[in-house]
């Protein structure tokens, strides 16, 4: 193939895959570790460190804690119906607070944005994006029995080596976790 056609071919796919498909590895881990969203989530959620001010916002507990043998953890999940329910998504406003619970006190680790599917496709082409992170899509049926929806997770409290948005972090753990702890 000439150097023209490579050219052209390169063009072609970037305008298929959008801006910003081809990055080093450095640009890479800056975007993994972008700290706007993780700013504007610690801003958002600096009062919910105190698991009693959570639920006087209305996030209840959603799930035991979440592990994976060999990734880590995400710790507690508590949501907040109202939100999951609207269709919109604010980064101060996360859909579902994580928490971790060691020494018997729930320490606030991340956070995780989730929109139901049909309610974001209501008002929006595309999927969901903020600020510029992309959302996961999860189908159904799904281990949590919810519709299709839209999932992003924000290590904001914990860090994680494995990068502000990944879903497990091996620095989270279950081991003190009991059904009583995430009650309180």
């Amino acid at each position: 193939m000439n150097a023209k056609w490579l050219v052209i071919n390169l063009t072609v796919a970037l305008l298929i895959q959008g801006p910003g498909a081809v990055v080093s590895a450095d640009q890479r881990h800056a975007a993994n570790n972008s700290p706007g969203l993780v700013d504007d989530v610690r801003r958002g959620t600096s009062a919910f460190q105190d698991l009693e001010a959570a639920r006087s916002a209305g996030y209840v507990p959603a799930t035991g804690c979440v592990s994976g043998p060999q990734e880590g953890a995400m710790g507690v999940h508590y949501a907040n119906v109202a939100l999951i329910g609207d269709g919109l998504l604010d980064p101060e406003r996360p859909e579902l607070l994580m928490y971790e619970m060691r020494n018997g006190r729930a320490t606030l680790v991340g956070v995780e944005f989730l929109v139901i599917a049909d309610a974001w496709h209501a008002t929006n082409a595309a999927p969901p994006v903020l600020k510029g992170q992309h959302f996961h899509y999860v189908g159904s049926p799904n281990r949590y029995g919810l519709p299709p929806f839209y999932e992003l997770h924000v290590w904001a409290w914990r860090n994680n080596v494995n990068g502000s948005f990944a879903d497990w972090n091996p620095q989270v753990s279950c081991d003190e976790h009991t059904p009583e702890i995430g009650r309180r």
